[in-house]
């Protein structure tokens, strides 16, 4: 591994520890050379994944996007960037599990809103008005109403 720093090719490992829920390792390395001190990652190369985009049109799969996504249905809800980058993983996972190099983009988006929906009930409605390109208010309205019968053997609607 070349230093950073003086491009020295000689490092040590100080520290190694699993991160990314066990998807990488974390290795904390020091120059010999120079005896500066820098954070490495390793990680499983994956195959990538294809997005089939509801135009027909293909694109790799991207975390971030998905993540900023997700901000902007969180935006002012209690809802941490933490968790949503979990659910991000799950997601991935999720259609990593299930071995196709392609995968259509309406699949994610209901892995996404199932996902979404036991952590916050305002962020999942703004995402599927989104995802599934509300044209009126009569389907923001049966959304809704879907939402609410779900409540109904809950009992609580308070959070609508």
């Amino acid at each position: 591994m070349k230093c950073p720093y003086c491009d020295y090719s000689g490092t040590k490992v100080l520290d190694s520890r699993a991160a990314n829920e066990n998807k990488s390792i974390r290795r904390r390395r020091e120059c010999e050379k120079c005896q500066k001190r820098f954070t490495t990652f390793e990680m499983v190369e994956e195959t990538p994944l294809i997005v089939i985009k509801k135009d027909g049109s293909r694109e790799e799969f991207n975390r971030e996007k998905m993540l900023r996504g997700l901000i902007r249905a969180c935006e002012k809800r209690p809802v941490s960037v933490e968790r949503l980058e979990m659910i991000v993983s799950e997601v991935e996972k999720q259609i990593r599990t299930t071995a196709h190099a392609e995968v259509d983009s309406r699949e994610i988006g209901e892995i996404v809103m199932s996902e979404l929906y036991p952590v916050d009930e305002v962020a999942y409605i703004r995402f599927a008005s989104v995802y599934r390109q509300f044209k009126d208010i009569d389907m923001f309205m049966k959304e809704l109403t879907e939402l609410l019968s779900k409540h109904q053997g809950g009992g609580d609607t308070t959070k609508l």
